[in-house]
């Protein structure tokens, strides 16, 4: 999708006005409409009685409905207070507070905030009507007009003022399709949404974009990628047409934390060419997460660090800035599903090749696309079996919950607090699912996992990850993450070092992951843990 911009010039000070005061309505029925949706009303509902409140057609209230809807979308996916929804802009609004503010600066900014609040216009594009049905381009006397529908069966036409800027403008392109359409009666959707701004009104026209065919494809294997939040950055993972690791790089996503929202947006299209221009070096096609939910940090989580650098950025901004430019330069997107693919990589693939959970991610990733299932090895598969190791495992969990409780109970600061709690209840979680996986062990009803055959590397996915091996994934990270990895007192926070995995993962030497040699800071080597 790309979005061009023009000017519009009216006719008259009386078509001007009209115009003005359906844009006025528009935005009032998306804010009264706003505040219905957060009632329950349905969709169908509240487009009629939008209709006959604001006294516009049904099409502008299905479309007022639309942008509302995408306005709540967008606020939950942030992780933010839907109720709390500014129109017009929070900043202005709380600068529009402040008392001290009085003369121009105030009336400057009264007016921005007007505009941005009462100037909006949208229709949705529709092959079936021309492109679009309210907001339609049209051709009169060799000049190009946007009719715009005000009533039933009433029109204002105002002249589109667009001067063509480079060579390879997109302006041109979308008026060389209009000119195409026109002649053979073929139309294509475009959408348009007007806004005011200084006085001024523009039209945003919004066409799908047309790429080239791809003639990098997945023949010479996959570029994963694997967004992180901490550390800020993008985990890359070369992986060859067998699924192998062939190398791996980070491009470092810090910068963003102190950028405003333009310089943000510059910076993701840099990062895009990056990789883009990676992918192009190394022949490679590109894999990323299909994500429809973001992984915002929930408000009174305790972990404030964690939230405020997701909701400083826009996570899918970057992705899709990837992706578009990839098509644009012939090289194949592959979406996978996201499901379980940092612990499988933080649990198979880390200890294996000595990298990091993030890369180990983005490899996962990779694979994935290539269409390659990631079944247990098998010295986890018997770990699973193992009741000595089950027991264990337990009793460290066990540990882990009276060790937080603890803390708890010495904590006064509300949100470490909150921090705790939300880490005893995981830690919970991981011990009511490992003394499942044991009794039913005990019991001789066993889990899937644990009647497949050996490891198949290389055996393409049918369809989404089954129920049962994501059970047990599951199962394998409670029974790993805070027995093994979580064991030392050199190990804090996110925990980084899978290194004592590759005993387990090779040889099947549990044991004597737990006693590994741990370094000791001043002794200068490693001191054995018994």
């Amino acid at each position: 999708m790309i979005t061009l911009q023009c000017l519009l010039e009216f006719q008259s000070e009386g078509d001007r006005r009209k115009v003005l005061d359906l844009m006025c309505k528009f935005s009032s029925a998306e804010r009264y409409g706003y505040r219905r949706l957060l009632e329950g009303w349905t969709r169908e509902e509240l487009k009629k009685h939008l209709a006959q409140v604001f006294q516009v057609n049904t099409r502008y209230a299905d479309d007022a409905i639309l942008k509302a809807s995408a306005v709540l979308s967008s606020c939950r996916e942030r992780g933010q207070n839907p109720t709390k929804v500014v129109f017009g802009g929070r900043g202005l609004f709380e600068k529009l507070k402040k008392k001290h503010l009085n003369g121009p600066r105030h009336e400057e900014l009264e007016r921005e905030w007007k505009e941005k609040r009462q100037g909006n216009l949208y229709s949705r594009g529709d092959k079936k009507k021309k492109g679009n049905l309210n907001l339609r381009f049209v051709w009169i006397k060799g000049e190009l007009f946007l009719r715009i529908c005000v009533g039933k069966r009433r029109w204002v036409y105002a002249k589109v003022v667009r001067p063509v800027k480079r060579e390879g403008d997109k302006w041109i392109g979308f008026i060389w399709s209009l000119h195409q359409a026109e002649k053979t009666g073929k139309w294509f959707p475009y959408d348009v949404e007007l806004k005011l701004k200084n006085g001024e009104v523009y039209a945003h026209v919004s066409v799908d974009e047309e790429f080239p065919p791809a003639v990098i494809t997945l023949e010479n294997g996959v570029i994963g990628i694997d967004v992180n939040a901490y550390p800020f950055h993008l985990a890359l993972a070369e992986v060859s047409p067998d699924g192998n690791l062939e190398g791996h790089e980070r491009i470092s996503l810090h910068e963003f934390l102190s950028a405003d929202r333009d310089k943000r947006e510059y910076l993701a299209w840099q990062v895009a060419y990056q990789v883009v221009r990676l992918a192009l070096e190394k022949g490679k096609a590109i894999a990323m997460e299909d994500l429809e939910k973001l992984p915002k940090g929930r408000r009174g989580d305790g972990f404030l660090k964690l939230r405020k650098t997701l909701q400083r950025w826009a996570y899918k901004s970057v992705l899709e800035k990837i992706e578009v430019l990839a098509r644009r330069h012939g090289v194949e997107v592959i979406k996978v599903n996201p499901a379980y693919t940092s612990v499988i990589g933080k649990l198979k693939y880390a200890p294996q090749y000595l990298v990091d959970k993030d890369v180990a991610g983005a490899l996962v990733i990779g694979r994935r696309a290539l269409g390659f299932e990631e079944e247990l090895p098998e010295a986890y598969r018997l770990l699973l079996r193992d009741e000595e190791f089950l027991l264990y495992s337990v009793a460290q969990l066990e540990e882990k919950v009276k060790e937080l409780k603890q803390e708890l109970k010495g904590e006064e600061n509300e949100w470490r607090k909150k921090a705790i709690k939300a880490r005893l209840k995981t830690t919970r979680g991981e011990l009511k699912t490992l003394r499942a996986h044991l009794r039913a062990l005990q019991s001789g009803e066993g889990e899937p996992a644990s009647r497949q055959p050996a490891d198949r590397w290389k055996e393409p996915v049918r369809g989404h990850l089954p129920g049962w091996r994501i059970k047990t994934w599951r199962v394998l990270s409670a029974a790993l993450t805070v027995p093994v990895l979580e064991k030392f007192s050199h190990v804090k926070g996110t925990v980084r070092d899978f290194s004592p995995l590759r005993p387990i993962l090779v040889l099947g030497d549990w044991e004597r992951a737990v006693r590994r040699p741990v370094p000791v800071p001043g002794a200068g080597a490693a001191v054995q843990v018994v």
